[in-house]
């Protein structure tokens, strides 16, 4: 049976996403140097995957994101893999998560009363396998035939094997938006869209997000939760307004270090967002209506620890 995403709310009062995978596997000592990223890692060692779950899960998170971000279908065989063993390792993210969750529910929370995890199915948007940063600029030029074919066979995959709900994340366009929910509504999927922005009020394609939450509230009831990740810090909270504006469905934010992307080097540079730590942040998003909050890319279990220590104090303070 499925957990859903209603009853951890309810348990949690307000939900902790988990980090980025890619950092976390950074700091076991894997290195990207090409485009498949942390799908490379998935495909090689498994086993550091599983690792990173576990560190999240015990940092607070109450949820986690697969590691298939970057685990599509042309992008795998495109480095030498059959289309049947990169269906394997799209379905095998879901099949390491799963693993991590037992094990860590089974040896360490139950006693503590912690709920049990929610499994999310990442799909990357198209952008992210071009891997040319794309996902921050959007504009691809390509059909809707072209996007439906990219995200139809891995939605599959990850459903069918087992996650909870499909996140659609770092997605930079009310476009794509629109035709990854009309594939979880075709597979009966609980979905949640995450989108990539520039600023608080756009995402990076330039669609007001007031609108966009206002239109996809529409017309998909697999729909559960609405927001926007990969995003610096300072813009979360005129994000979550925005978006409160346009819908009653929970809001989740989930921003990177402020820092910015390379897409040739495939590393991030400058400075991070240090005008606050990121726990005085997360009480700023809580406070501002988000039901969840996690971190992104360049946030590690250091940051999911102090989501969770805010949330916990805010619980307290009620």
């Amino acid at each position: 049976m499925r957990v859903k995403l209603q009853d951890v709310l309810t348990q949690t009062g307000h939900m902790v996403i988990d980090g980025s995978m890619g950092t976390g596997l950074e700091l076991l000592g894997c290195t990207f140097k090409d485009a498949l990223w942390t799908a490379k890692i998935l495909a090689e060692d498994p086993g550091k995957v599983k690792q990173v779950h576990l560190e999240y899960f015990r940092a607070g998170a109450d949820c986690g994101i697969t590691c298939s971000y970057q685990a599509t279908i042309p992008g795998l065989m495109a480095h030498g893999y059959s289309e049947a063993e990169a269906e394997e390792i799209i379905a095998r993210s879901v099949e390491v998560f799963l693993e991590a969750r037992e094990e860590w529910y089974r040896k360490e929370a139950a006693a503590l009363g912690r709920p049990y995890p929610l499994c999310l199915g990442a799909c990357g948007p198209y952008g992210a396998y071009l891997a040319d940063g794309s996902e921050y600029r959007g504009h691809y030029g390509v059909t809707d035939q072209v996007l439906r074919d990219f995200h139809q066979r891995r939605a599959e995959i990850l459903w069918t094997e087992g996650a909870d709900m499909l996140l659609f994340e770092t997605e930079p366009s009310l476009h794509e938006a629109l035709i990854e929910a009309e594939i979880a509504e075709q597979l009966g999927a609980a979905c949640w869209i995450s989108f990539s922005c520039k600023d608080g009020r756009q995402t990076n394609e330039g669609d007001d997000l007031t609108e966009c939450a206002r239109i996809l509230s529409k017309d998909h009831p697999h729909l559960q939760m609405l927001g926007v990740n990969c995003t610096p810090p300072k813009f979360m909270t005129e994000a979550i307004t925005n978006l409160k504006a346009g819908t009653q469905l929970p809001i989740a934010v989930y921003p990177n270090s402020g820092e910015v992307y390379d897409a040739v080097s495939k590393t991030w540079h400058g400075a991070t967002d240090s005008s606050k730590t990121f726990g005085e942040y997360a009480r700023d998003w809580f406070q501002a209506g988000a039901a969840a909050v996690g971190g992104c890319c360049q946030t590690a279990a250091s940051h999911i620890a102090q989501v969770t220590k805010v949330r916990d104090q805010l619980q307290e303070e009620k």
